[in-house]
């Protein structure tokens, strides 16, 4: 990370320009729960909230309230490949987290480490105020899971893993020794946000959250689905409003779900329950909405999938519509569902915390597309005169006389107007509780007009969604592609990379070994045209598809382009994956290559290496790769040393010292 930041001026792949890091003449800052924010943004519990490097990503962005993917007690599930879906709006078939219970409690550790030293070593400035960042964590499906060891032990993690801290701290290597006596967080998160899925029936969701708020003492969220729209107006708004007539939404997604009814009576009583044990309770709206499987994109197997992005905004926003005409103001509201940089702000200016964020940075630009939603509401509270949420909530659409009816008459309302009127700070201008008052009504009215708007808007419908992105018909191949740099971005894990490799034109020739003596034969040429590659690494990847999608070749560079594993464990476990694994011993740096299925190791010494696959071992220098060669090989088998070519750029390339042109990643970190 610092390394990165030194050679390249960016971290994870982000360059510093797309960072956010506060404002200084903006006060971004929400309460959620009992805590302080520096803003509302958030990733949503997905794929830009798993792991160490895509919490750094996601703060780095501007979020500052982290909703942590959601884990569960069946942490072993088979998951479909490819999981993501983006051409068009977004769809999914994941659904939980791909690491085991142990294993993202580490994650989530080391990222809110992680994010310490970066607010701590002086490398950035973050804006005052700022650095406060909340963790939210995020649990499923059922109460008897939620009961379990493993998921209690989770929970408990979070809220003291000073454990992990210390053993953490130990790790921290001696370049940045400094950074091992910081404070860091030991009590991760008090608050977690409940993810009940679909099909979950009422009773079982009041049980959890009274559970976690009786045993776990913790402060709730209740993630709601869409279906308590109901069949009708769900169906209305997403096929005669929006135009997504080819969408359906199954029978048993309403007859399995919970219903209005029931939401607001279980609602009402775990609030009382909450307030007694002077903890908080909300909900978020809203959880995907599950659909048929009418494309060709996921496995034949998977029935249904999961509907996010424009249209979800929509129904989303009208159940908080729908939510707070029943509730007013009495409930927190977070909210996921379609939000970008056109759309943020709105969600901020009804009061929604924390507005989080998934399938918009799934998109090309990645974390950085996150930096715009900041700038964009910095500019709407400029344009409104509002220098902090609040005043901006009251201000945003004009409705602040309005939200004044009933709470302030007379000279109270006349100070009120009088600083509306002249953008000079609200609060001073109120006495007692009326500025609360205030935007609580001014979140009501605000609500009722966004959610008109926002339906209403052609920009959510089919007709604004459908173009998928470009293809121009070639195929990716090994090296060289049309380095559009879009697979880097897109990747929510960073597991896409840019690394730098000589150009070469030369021979392939292949050599084989009779009677004593080598012989070879050129066969083709092994051209690399351009400087720039890109290569994956494995351990990051779960093969989730998204570069794909955005690629404009075919074949997916995750499929298709250089490979790296971390471990030689790896390596042999994903036998059937093409890729390479670099290993440091006392005999010399070795790389064990699998290409197009076949296995070589290559033992690099200078100029040359020690090169083998199945019936050979040969030694060369690359100066003169067939006037060098040694070793033996049976009879029946033709060494092909171009693939040692291959291996030996691609050492060359990760293992660079020079950080502009090596790729100066994870590789060379693990052999260091």
């Amino acid at each position: 990370m610092f390394r990165e930041l030194e050679q390249r001026d960016a971290i994870y792949d982000l360059p510093r320009k797309k960072f956010f890091l506060g404002s200084h003449d903006m006060d971004l800052s929400v309460y959620f729960h009992d805590k302080v924010a520096a803003c509302p943004l958030g990733p949503a519990a997905g794929p830009q909230s798993q792991m160490a490097q895509n919490l750094v990503l996601s703060w780095l962005g501007g979020c500052r309230i982290m909703e942590l993917k959601t884990v569960q007690i069946m942490d072993e599930l088979p998951i479909p490949r490819p999981c993501i879906d983006m051409q068009t709006v977004g769809y999914n078939v994941e659904w939980s987290q791909e690491l085991k219970l142990e294993q993202s409690l580490v994650e989530y550790v080391k990222g809110a480490m992680l994010i310490k030293m970066l607010e701590r070593a002086g490398v950035i400035e973050v804006a005052p105020g700022f650095d406060s960042v909340i963790y939210d964590m995020s649990v499923g499906y059922d109460l008897k899971g939620i009961k379990t060891d493993r998921v209690q032990t989770f929970i408990k993690g979070m809220q003291n893993c000073e454990h992990l801290v210390d053993q953490f701290r130990k790790e921290i290597p001696d370049d940045f020794a400094h950074l091992r006596d910081l404070d860091y967080d030991t009590a991760l998160s008090d608050t977690l946000t409940l993810s009940t899925f679909h099909g979950c029936p009422p009773e079982e969701i009041e049980k959890i959250i009274d559970f976690l708020l009786e045993h776990n003492r913790l402060n709730c969220i209740v993630k709601l689905n869409p279906m308590l729209l109901g069949p009708t107006r769900a169906r209305q708004l997403l096929h005669e409003q929006l135009g997504y007539t080819d969408i359906e939404i199954p029978d048993t997604a309403f007859e399995n779900d919970a219903k209005w009814p029931q939401v607001v009576e279980f609602t009402e009583r775990l609030n009382e329950k909450a307030d007694a044990l002077d903890l908080g309770l909300g909900v978020k709206f809203s959880n995907t909405l599950i659909v048929k499987n009418h494309r060709d994109f996921f496995p034949d197997t998977e029935k249904e999938m999961y509907l996010s992005g424009p249209p979800l905004h929509v129904m989303a926003i009208n159940l908080v519509g729908q939510w707070r005409e029943h509730f007013g103001d009495r409930l927190p509201i977070s909210f996921s569902a379609g939000i970008d940089q056109k759309n943020f702000a709105d969600a901020v200016a009804i009061g929604l915390v924390p507005v989080t964020v998934c399938s918009d940075l799934l998109k090309p630009g990645g974390y950085a597309r996150a930096t715009k939603y900041c700038d964009s509401l910095c500019a709407r509270m400029n344009k409104v005169g509002s220098d902090n949420i609040g005043d901006y909530i009251i201000r945003a659409y004009g409705l602040g006389v309005e939200a004044l009816e009933g709470i302030a008459d007379g000279q109270a309302r006349a100070a009120c107007e009088h600083a509306l009127n002249s953008n000079e700070p609200l609060a001073p201008a109120c006495e007692g509780d009326i500025y609360e008052r205030w935007l609580s009504a001014a979140k009501l009215l605000n609500t009722a007009h966004y959610v008109a708007v926002a339906t209403a808007d052609p920009r959510y419908a089919l007709a604004k969604n459908s173009k998928p992105p470009r293809k121009i018909g070639s195929h990716l191949e090994l090296f060289d592609c049309v380095s559009c740099n879009k697979c880097v971005p897109v990747c929510p894990n960073d597991a896409n990379f840019v690394l730098a490799l000589d150009k070469i034109d030369t021979p392939v020739v292949k050599a084989t070994f009779a009677d004593g003596a080598w012989t070879s034969r050129e066969d083709g040429q092994l051209v690399i045209d351009k400087d720039t590659q890109y290569a994956n690494f494995a351990d990051f990847c779960n093969e989730c598809g998204n570069c794909d999608v955005f690629c404009p070749e075919d074949g997916g560079p995750y499929v298709i382009k250089p490979r790296f594993f971390g471990s030689m464990e790896d390596f042999r476990e994903l036998a059937h994956l093409d890729g390479f694994h670099f290993a440091r011993t006392d005999g010399g740096d070795v790389i064990h290559a699998r290409i197009g299925g076949g296995e070589y190791k290559a033992v690099v010494k200078d100029a040359g290496c020690d090169y083998s696959g199945e019936g050979f071992a040969v030694a060369l220098n690359f100066a003169d790769p067939v006037g060098s060669l040694s070793g033996t090989a049976d009879a029946d088998v033709e060494v092909d040393l171009s693939y040692a070519h291959i291996i030996k750029r691609l050492y060359d390339a990760v293992m660079a010292s020079d950080g502009d042109k090596g790729a100066d990643n994870y590789v060379r970190y693990l052999m260091s």
